[in-house]
Formats: structure tokens, C-alpha cells, sequence
């Protein structure tokens, strides 16, 4: 049995371990310190990383809630999309925690409100997304003019694989609203769309890919 405090103004984690009094009459269980542990990365970070950490739990709820929709209405190509969606954000999400626990810090595993459960057409579900990805963006490039403002470049460099990530998961969902535009939103045009799903994932996942392949040169 242990235990551990954070000092915001210090930046420091502190550890503590049980031990009993020897006094055998007493017997009262006070606990020693045995080490600090120094955050490496700044409060305002850690919580707008923790902030980061609730939207990302957010999105995987709201991603499953969709797919489970889109499951029960017949869409099987958009429901194995937006569960795959899900897993994404989950693993999005880890990724936060592991670094701020990594960092020092402690990573805030949040409640979540029920997400939206019903939708008014296929298309209305990648409309969802779409603003649901570019929320995510907004809040990333603030964790990146957070981490450039205090110059921490470890910060930085972590953030800069969801910057990626972000204009490939933009990319994606606007394709698929294209294709709406395109196809049509007849049932035969509905029903082509959502089959082709999988393949609009792989070629923006390909392209993404490419762009950041180092050059040869």
C-alpha cells in the first residue's frame, strides 16, 4: 500500500510507502517519503492534454454509437467503418495517457455523456465525423501552440504524428461526403458508397503513406 501527491509549482511527483511506528503499543501506520519525481512537462500541458484525453474517450463512445446505428439500419460496410473509427480514437486517447504518465503527470481517465444514438441518413453519420475530426484538430494545434509557446520540444514532437493523423482522418470523411455529391443519395448510390468504404480508407491511408515517406535523395 502506497501512495503518491503532485506539487504543481514544483513540478515534482512525490512517492510515499506505508511503514509502522516501532512503538509496538501504538502500532500507527505513517507513511515515509522515498523519492520525487520530477514532471517534465508543465501543468497547463498536462491539463490540456487531459483535456485531449476526455475528447478522445468522447469520440470513441460517439463512434460506436454511430456504427451500432448504422448495424441495426443494414449499413454493414459503415458499420465496421465507424467501430474501425472507434478503435482509432481509443488508441488515440492511450496515447495521451501513456505520455503524461511517462511525463510525470497524471492522465485523468474522464466520465462520458451519452453520444447520439439515432441519425437521419447515412450521409448525416460522415457529416458527424467529419465535424467530430475537425474538433480534434482545433484542439491539437492548441496543444501545438501550447508546447511551441513554453518550448518544449519533446511535447512538440509527440504532437507532430496527430498532426498527420488529423489531415489524413479530414481527408478521409471528405471523400466519403464527395462521394455523396458524386454517387447520389438514391438507395442504389447509398448502397454502392457504403460498400466501397474500406477501399476510400485504404487509398487515403496509401496516400498518407507516400507524403511521408523520407525522399531518396
Amino acid at each position: 500500500m502506497g501512495g503518491k501527491d503532485f506539487d504543481i509549482e514544483t513540478k515534482k511527483m512525490y512517492l510515499y510507502r506505508p511503514k509502522f511506528d516501532t512503538n509496538p503499543i501504538l502500532k500507527i501506520l505513517i507513511y515515509e517519503s522515498i523519492e520525487t519525481v520530477t514532471m517534465r512537462i508543465s501543468s497547463e500541458i498536462a491539463n490540456a492534454i487531459n483535456d485531449q484525453i476526455a475528447y478522445e474517450a468522447s469520440a470513441t463512445h460517439a463512434y460506436v454509437a454511430i456504427g451500432s446505428w448504422c448495424e441495426r439500419t443494414g449499413y454493414d460496410g459503415s458499420a465496421t467503418f465507424f467501430f474501425e473509427q472507434a478503435a482509432e480514437e481509443n488508441t488515440h486517447m492511450m496515447k495521451f495517457v501513456h505520455y503524461l504518465n511517462i511525463s510525470g503527470a497524471e492522465a485523468i481517465i474522464p466520465a462520458t455523456e451519452k453520444p447520439q444514438g439515432n441519425f437521419d441518413s447515412l450521409e448525416s453519420t460522415f457529416q458527424a465525423g467529419l465535424k467530430s475530426e475537425q474538433t480534434v484538430t482545433k484542439l491539437i494545434n492548441n496543444l501545438v501552440e501550447i508546447a511551441e509557446g513554453e518550448k518544449d520540444r519533446a511535447t512538440y514532437s509527440f504532437l507532430q504524428w496527430f498532426v498527420s493523423e488529423q489531415i489524413e482522418e479530414e481527408t478521409l470523411f471528405e471523400t466519403i461526403l464527395q462521394k455523396f455529391e458524386i454517387v447520389g443519395r438514391d438507395k442504389i448510390a447509398i448502397y454502392q458508397i457504403d460498400r466501397s468504404l474500406a477501399s476510400i480508407r485504404s487509398e487515403i491511408m496509401a496516400k498518407g503513406d507516400s507524403q511521408q515517406q523520407p525522399s531518396a535523395n
